[in-house]
């Protein structure tokens, strides 16, 4: 099941298992606070994870919701591993993954037929890439090679029906540049929350979700510490990642 540069690692919070790579991709904390942040109905409903890489996201929702979840990932490679990944922890029934470009995916899929969709888009333009070290997929998921943030948040829209839920992660640095692309897209920004390396820290993360024709109204959502002053994870961050201990 697993090839030689694979690996077998724990969900723990939610009981599950993952397969990571560290030569090809591993999920990081930008997808756990993703998917704990965005809303997700409890029983019914039609969710999309784009750029879901190994398949994190999904599986991370799969325990929060009952609705039906498909991921969507361009790399064939990381496409297997997700799939492999939802068999392992039989959860076929409901998690879906199919291999596309995102910027295809709604004619694809359908269009406003969605209640949720999440994004962990590419963070860096694809002229930053500066790092020769960088094994192709990684540099496909973490530049613009193939998608923008401009067009991940023009599928989210297209995907989502009137009054559905966009969820991003992104970096901070982003922020003005995806709340002008989702209002350009009809998603209105209803909440925004900052993540912080540590206290005193500039932050460096954000998480924001926006509402498909929604009113104008955004919340700023208490901040996220990572780090403790003792270089540990805060309280808030273990619980996310390994559930009441």
């Amino acid at each position: 099941m697993l090839l030689d540069d694979e690996r077998l690692d724990y969900l723990l919070a939610e009981d599950l298992r993952i397969i990571q790579s560290p030569s090809v991709f591993s999920f990081s904390l930008d997808a756990v606070l993703l998917a704990r942040f965005a809303y997700v109905p409890l029983k019914r409903g039609k969710i999309v994870d784009l750029c879901t890489g190994n398949g994190a996201i999904p599986l991370f929702l799969s325990a929060r919701t009952e609705a039906a979840i498909i991921g969507v990932e361009l790399q064939e490679r990381l496409v297997h591993m997700a799939q492999r990944s939802v068999e392992y922890n039989g959860l076929e029934e409901q998690i879906h993954i199919i291999e596309g470009d995102v910027k295809e995916i709604p004619a694809r899929l359908g269009i406003e037929k969605y209640d949720v969709v999440t994004c962990n888009p590419p963070y860096f333009p694809a002229h930053e890439l500066s790092d020769k070290n960088l094994s192709e997929h990684m540099a496909i998921a973490r530049h613009e090679l193939h998608l923008t943030l401009d067009e991940s948040v023009q599928a989210a829209s297209k995907l989502l029906k009137q009054g559905g839920k966009a969820a991003f992660v992104h970096r901070s640095g982003r922020l003005i540049d995806i709340i002008t692309a989702m209002r350009a897209n009809r998603l209105e920004p209803k909440r925004v929350r900052l993540v912080y390396p540590k206290a005193g820290k500039e932050a460096n993360t954000l998480l924001i979700e926006g509402i498909k024709d929604g009113k104008p109204d955004l919340k700023i959502l208490p901040p996220l510490i990572v780090y403790g002053e003792n270089g540990e994870y805060t309280e808030e961050v273990r619980e996310l990642l390994y559930g009441n201990e």
